[in-house]
């Protein structure tokens, strides 16, 4: 449901129309229609609302018309309407209204009274949404944020409801099929997971996410909820790479769709022409962006630079006069931006990027640490999967020799020997300042 609405407020952009103007919402109640007739697992209020809607749209009714009223239908009929089918699919809201925000909070509303018309969803959404928007623009959490927006009674309210979510734990909001306690359960998650680690890492994401999960009952929506925000303060780059890897789902299947959906939604437009959907990334006047060499500690690794990505995994390295070897890659790990169709031998569930830019400055690139030592793991996973694996960046100068250390210093030894062996195969290895450290660090905590 959150990549409908992705795509219906891009495709209302597209036409120069409101991203929560009628052409939009009506884009999104289609959307959810068309998804609800293939899913197997819809919750029960947004499944009677979409139903209703069709039947008044078949009566001639718009569809945002005909799905806000099936909403408010379904509220009197049953005398409530506070799932958290709504709250779970906010979160691409705040990258849409990301500059400027002035039309944030009413879009919100807007898209919550689609299929849940009690003012508790609605609420919730707004918080919840306001406090993305707040993270993903200061990389800091504040589910506060938003209370001043509200009347001040309703204002109270909320904050005694979230003053109960940093007082307990997730598991002990049962009611998490109810939006409240969906967004306390989610909350709470959160608010012990990064007091635990004392800031925000990728600890702090993995562990959120966990406790989202092990709250119980309908743990798949408190935790999509939960993700949303401590994703929008972690970034990217805390996600784990073993996660990125297995994303998969309705409308957008992989990673690459969702990064390019977040990333046009924040641009306010799609970006065909852009990265990461370019089929290729030009490094020709780059040095080095043919080296190629065996790794030190596994002949089952080969690191190079970025020339050789079209070829491995195919015959023609041998036309190329190439290593036969990298014919047999089939696993890909990447350390700077490629094109769609650069790894075209490998499948793509076999090829993990990173964003890391080779930067003295460590404010450059989020959860350094984490990112080089995960790339180094990555590798690691592939070689426990019997595959051999092309690492590489676009020199093969300071990150791929930095994540090809870190790989041997996982097979036993220091960092620090490990870049020595990586430098005597790869001659113009020389890992920034910034890289350097982290592998001085990771020598001295082996």
């Amino acid at each position: 449901m959150a990549i409908v609405i992705a795509n219906a407020i891009l495709d209302a952009a597209d036409k120069g129309s409101s991203p929560s103007g009628p052409e939009s919402l009506a884009s999104m109640v289609i959307g959810w229609q068309a998804w609800a007739a293939e899913t197997k697992d819809i919750g029960a209020q947004t499944s009677a609302v979409l139903h209703r809607a069709a039947r008044l749209m078949a009566d001639g009714q718009l569809p945002e018309k005909a799905a806000t009223l099936a909403a408010q239908e379904h509220h009197d009929t049953t005398g409530r309407s506070a799932g958290n089918g709504s709250l779970m699919r906010t979160a691409p809201l705040a990258l849409a209204f990301l500059e400027p925000a002035s039309e944030l909070w009413e879009a919100t509303s807007r898209v919550s009274f689609l299929t849940h018309h009690e003012l508790d969803a609605s609420e919730a959404c707004q918080l919840w949404t306001a406090a993305i928007h707040h993270a993903v623009l200061t990389g800091r959490l504040d589910v506060r944020i938003g209370l001043l927006q509200l009347s001040s009674d309703r204002a109270g309210v909320w904050l005694g409801r979230i003053r109960s979510a940093e007082a307990a734990q997730p598991r002990d909001f049962r009611n998490n099929g109810w939006v409240v306690e969906a967004f306390q359960g989610a909350w709470s998650s959160i608010y012990h997971a990064v007091s635990t680690t004392g800031s925000i890492r990728p600890e702090s994401l993995r562990l959120a996410l966990e406790n989202a999960v092990r709250g119980g009952n309908d743990t798949d929506t408190v935790a999509a909820i939960a993700g949303g925000l401590i994703g929008a303060a972690a970034g990217y780059s805390a996600i784990p790479a073993e996660w990125r890897r297995k994303l998969h789902g309705w409308g957008a299947d992989g990673e690459l769709e969702l990064v390019s959906l977040a990333l046009d939604l924040a641009n306010g437009v799609r970006r065909p022409n852009a990265w990461p959907r370019v089929s290729a990334v030009d490094y020709s006047g780059w040095r080095g962006t043919g080296t190629v060499a065996e790794h030190p500690s596994d002949s089952g690794v080969w690191i190079g630079g970025s020339a050789l990505l079209p070829f491995v995994g195919s015959p023609e390295v041998v036309t190329r006069g190439l290593p036969e070897a990298l014919s047999n890659v089939s696993a890909v790990v990447s350390l700077c931006r490629v094109g769609t169709d650069e790894a075209r031998h490998i499948d793509p569930q076999n090829h993990i990027t990173f964003w890391l830019i080779d930067n003295e400055d460590p404010k450059e690139n989020a959860h350094l640490d984490f990112v080089l030592l995960d790339a180094a793991k990555a590798v690691h996973q592939f070689r426990q999967e019997g595959r051999m694996v092309y690492l590489h960046c676009v020199q093969a100068e300071s990150r791929t020799p930095t994540v090809a250390a870190l790989y041997g210093s996982l097979l036993g030894g220091a960092a620090m020997d490990s870049l020595g062996k990586v430098s005597r195969a790869l001659p113009n290895a020389h890992p920034n300042s910034a890289f350097m450290n982290v592998l001085s660090r990771h020598n001295e905590n082996a």
